[in-house]
């Protein structure tokens, strides 16, 4: 058996119920390694004791000869907006400090239904505005392939411990790309699913119509098990011929100004595909990139003032909106807040009707066409167009000799999929020179989560798998 830190969320299951590993040494060795790469600040919240009483309490259920969930003593990280009982959700915003849930959000609920134990709560971009993961208040999030670079966000800890080996998988959210994106610069595989799939009572929000959980594991194996957990779909898989397979290749905005590695990397994963048999449809999707515009940060910008009071309304939180813009420590999050309640700054009630009743439609529309229409099973695309930077450059960064933004130059091509709802999924395809992973990502029509796994899964057999990052074995 390989070591501990090394089994998938199925293997470690599997040894689990074989009796061929305990619970408790399992966590002890994550634990350990967890200790030893404590440097990486994958986590925010972190219980060794709690965690080998859970362990010891899944191995005597085992020898007891209890019915075993599907998950049953295998660690699962969570990023810090996600309820759990016994950890505080602070959303890693120092308002949120005291924010100790009564209940667990029902995602969390469905894993432990499963079997599965909560291994801690992972650090992330403050109240998710962000992809960095630099927190001012809480520190950044290290990339497990270079330190010095940034692991993306929101989600950054939870995708650094999965990268890690400090956890075989971990939920985090994604709004724009914040489950996507962090799997991409870190090595490993995440899923957006269809907006409003998985349940999101129980997180602290950015924006309802836009906002889901979703996993993230160094397999899509993994992802598909986790899946099926939360939303009870069957786990059955289906025989997928990748010569049966068409994908969309929209080249206007998802391939354009890609840093060279990546498109080197994504081209040849292209080129490697078409061999395997599936069908590659160069055609773009129309008017992308202004209806995208017309929605994003609309969206981003207006539903905050609703959302987080509901959250914190349903939490019984004696917490206010006020408080928390009041109290954020990083400044890009602040200057975002701040506009939100500022009379000359905030979104009107018209534009973001404009936004949803008349935009968002339009970019529904687009993408369910260009599905149909070109008979594609999904789009096919880099993650992100370029590899992880340095930590700091959270104004601009470079990218092909100019100085760019860095939020929607990381978010350009996760963006669309999110604000149309579709469901999309990031897997790693190889490293850089310089040894920064790269990920390939494909969308595809809203609903088809499971069929989008498979296709991936598939997929990934045929990729080589990459090295995991040189840290602290504990």
């Amino acid at each position: 058996m390989p070591n501990a830190w090394e089994l998938s969320v199925a293997e470690a299951a599997q040894a689990i119920r074989a009796g061929d590993l305990t619970a408790e040494s399992l966590a002890e060795a994550l634990i350990a390694r967890t200790q030893a790469n404590a440097e990486l600040n994958a986590f925010v919240n972190f219980g060794p004791d709690a965690i080998l009483e859970s362990a010891r309490k899944a191995d005597l259920a085992r020898r007891q000869g209890k019915l075993l969930g599907r998950l049953h003593g295998v660690p699962i990280c969570l990023k810090d907006n996600i309820d759990a009982v016994g950890y505080a959700t602070t959303a890693c915003t120092p308002a949120l400090v005291g924010n100790n849930p009564k209940m667990n959000a029902p995602i969390v609920a469905a894993l432990l239904k499963e079997g599965a134990i909560i291994f801690g709560k992972n650090t992330m971009h403050e109240l998710a505005f962000g992809i960095t993961s630099n927190n001012a208040a809480f520190g950044a999030v290290r990339n497990p392939y270079d330190p010095q670079m940034i692991p993306g966000g929101s989600s950054g800890g939870t995708a650094a411990a999965v990268a890690a080996r400090l956890a075989p998988a971990g939920i985090g959210t994604d709004t724009g790309g914040s489950v996507r994106l962090p799997a991409a610069l870190c090595g490993v595989a995440g899923l957006r699913p269809t907006v409003k799939r998985w349940p999101r009572q129980g997180i602290v929000p950015i924006a309802s119509t836009r906002d889901t959980a979703g996993p993230i594991a160094r397999s899509i194996d993994d992802l598909l098990i986790i899946d099926s957990v939360v939303t009870g779909e069957v786990e059955e898989r289906s025989k997928i011929d990748l010569g049966g397979v068409r994908l969309g290749v929209p080249k206007k905005l998802y391939w354009e100004n890609l840093e060279s590695h990546v498109e080197a990397a994504c081209s040849d994963a292209l080129k490697q595909l078409s061999a395997l048999g599936i069908t590659l449809v160069e055609v773009d999707l129309p008017d992308i990139e202004v209806l995208n515009q017309a929605i994003s940060q609309i969206v981003a910008r207006y539903e905050p003032r609703v959302d987080i009071p509901a959250y914190l309304s349903d939490a019984r939180s004696e917490v206010t909106l006020s408080d928390i813009v009041r109290k954020i420590a990083s400044p890009d999050v602040r200057h975002m807040m701040q506009g939100l309640l500022d009379e000359q700054t905030r979104v009107s009630t018209t534009a973001y009707s404009a936004a949803i009743d008349t935009y968002r439609p339009r970019l529904v529309q687009v993408f369910a066409e260009y599905f149909s229409r070109n008979g594609v099973d999904a789009t096919i695309f880099p993650t992100s167009a370029l590899c992880a930077r340095p930590i700091g450059d959270d104004g601009t960064i470079e990218l092909n000799g100019h100085r760019l933004p860095t939020f929607p130059s990381f978010i350009r091509n996760t963006d669309p999929g999110s604000n149309a709802g579709v469901p999309g999924v990031s897997l790693p395809i190889g490293l850089s020179p310089t040894g920064l992973p790269i990920g390939l990502a494909m969308d595809g029509p809203a609903g088809s989560d499971r069929r989008l796994l498979e296709i991936a899964a598939k997929m990934a057999e045929h990729f080589p798998r990459i090295r995991a990052p040189n840290v602290r074995p504990g």
